[in-house]
């Protein structure tokens, strides 16, 4: 660890460059960061900037910053007790939260909205708000099937938390403020062992029906420029003709965008069905590149083209230049969606509950805009449970469980796979064994690896235990991702064969949309 003092100066003049400081910001900040840790010493002379190579992530920095803490006693050396102190440290770099949206909208306006998202992205990341070094972590790759191009992520960048800070969590005083991690409060927070810092976390106002949203950046980033557009207020998620009106205002303010909601029930929704959220972002996703494999025709809608997707899941594409064509056909599937049955195919629209009616039908909507037309995809869920599948009809079953058995969201839907941490160390040790490093039996007693033994032996039976250990690895991203288009089809409500396309045209049909014959 360098001098801590000079080290501050390093991080400032890092923030200098990044566009975070102005000159004479960094008398400021740098006595800020000065009370953060608690130094009385005197500081280290003001470097040059030009004589100073300022790195790409402010982390390298922090770390030396971190041991100094931990050092002196100031914090322990756990990771969230780092993270909590970090982030105070870059929030002294950071500007206020007027700067940032006053920022964004001049640059909107003289330079364009491409370019204003960009910069504000490349802010998220320089007040280490996204931690790039926690992202680059996650492993990535794509793989061709039936359906097209699959994505997979591993998620690795979120930190394990180890016993002693779990207890901390559990004594920590019980606060409802922020009420959840997507509020507008969180900007500035100074966090806690259950809720993270956000000193260094700023928004970007929007207007979308006549209503205060606002943009951001995810903290953990599944692809380029992955945002999320919070509503002012604490209020839940629910999918109504109101969603599709802002869907389609926020991809005409920004069309390099698009923008998608998890569905508003447990089980086919997100994480987070507390406060009405939509994410987005500018990534090509697997599903906007699927085929269309069937058209359709509604009378009062002559000029707006419906499209039935090739994709594991039941999507309905309308395409329309007439934005308001589009939210009122989206408004009559929904509602009709939420009441409809197909008792043959184990499609029930509410059951009886303690004498009240659950419902169980909803929407996934996804919006972009396309060829100077707008396009929304509505993907058809439901999220009933029976004996035979406890953990839902259209849900990833059992045989799927070791490789994912957690909720299908709107990223899953539109084809990349969010995987848990845990299968990178055991995808390495099954490779091992299809490359001949290991033997059966030291799988077999290796309790992370029981619940993929039946799968072990399929892939010895196919691939043989000899490949190189380049060959193992491809061997095992393609059938990872094979495994991930099967979840996919398990949260399908029509299957992709014969009796699930009768009973789709039969929806479409009860709707007054007629198949065309060609």
């Amino acid at each position: 660890m360098g001098n801590v003092n000079q080290v501050i100066e390093e991080l400032l003049v890092y923030g200098e460059n990044k566009g975070l400081l102005g000159e004479w910001d960094k008398i400021a900040a740098r006595n800020r960061i000065r009370e953060i840790l608690a130094i009385e010493s005197s500081p280290a002379e003001p470097l040059i900037a030009e004589d100073i190579s300022s790195p790409l992530d402010p982390q390298p920095l922090l770390d030396q910053l971190l041991a100094y803490a931990v050092k002196v006693g100031l914090i322990s050396d756990q990771i969230t007790e780092k993270d909590l102190l970090d982030t105070k440290i870059m929030g002294a770099l950071t500007p206020r939260q007027s700067e940032v949206s006053r920022n964004f909208y001049q640059t909107a306006e003289t330079e364009g909205i491409k370019r204003a998202t960009v910069e504000y992205y490349n802010f998220a990341k320089a007040t280490n708000y996204i931690r790039q070094a926690r992202i680059a972590r996650n492993i990535n790759w794509t793989a061709e099937n039936k359906y097209g191009q699959i994505e997979i992520t591993i998620n690795l960048s979120k930190p394990e938390k180890d016993p002693a800070e779990i207890e901390k969590a559990r004594n920590q005083v019980q606060s409802n403020y922020p009420s959840c991690f997507l509020c507008l409060e969180n900007v500035g927070y100074p966090g806690n062992f259950k809720h993270p810092a956000r000193q260094n976390h700023r928004v970007i106002p929007l207007k979308l029906q006549n209503e205060d949203w606002f943009l951001q950046y995810s903290p953990y980033v599944y692809y380029n420029e992955h945002c999320i557009v919070f509503h002012r207020q604490h209020i839940p998620m629910r999918i109504n003709k109101n969603t599709f009106a802002v869907l389609l205002d926020f991809v005409e303010k920004l069309p390099h965008y698009f923008i998608g909601s998890n569905a508003d029930l447990p089980l086919v929704g997100g994480s987070i069905l507390s406060h009405d959220h939509y994410q987005g972002g500018r990534h090509i996703f697997p599903m906007e590149e699927a085929e269309e494999e069937a058209y359709y025709l509604h009378p009062t809608f002559p000029d707006l083209e419906i499209s039935r997707l090739k994709w594991p899941l039941s999507v309905i594409r309308l395409k329309a230049a007439v934005r308001e064509d589009i939210i009122n056909l989206a408004a009559k599937v929904l509602t009709a969606w939420r009441e409809y049955s197909d008792p043959e195919l184990n499609i029930l629209a509410f059951s009886e509950q303690d004498q009240q009616k659950t419902p169980h039908n909803t929407i996934t909507p996804i919006a972009r805009q396309k060829n100077n037309l707008y396009e929304l995809d509505l993907v058809l869920r439901n999220n009933r449970k029976d004996e035979e599948y406890p953990e839902g009809i259209f849900h990833p079953h059992r045989e799927l469980h070791h490789i994912k058995k957690e909720n299908i969201g709107l990223i899953e839907v539109m084809g990349r796979a969010i995987l848990p941490g845990r299968l990178k160390a055991e995808l390495n040790l099954i490779s091992d064994y299809l490359s001949g490093k290991l033997e059966f039996s030291d799988l077999e007693n290796r309790a992370e690896l029981q619940k993929h033994l039946a799968w072990i032996k399929l892939l010895k039976n196919k691939y043989g235990t000899s490949l190189s250990s380049e060959k193992a690895e491809k061997v095992l991203e393609a059938e990872v991702a094979d495994k991930f288009s099967r979840v996919l089809e398990d949260a399908g409500v029509y299957k992709n064969n014969a009796v699930g396309q009768q009973g789709f045209d039969r929806f479409m049909a009860s709707l007054g949309i007629e198949k065309k014959e060609f």
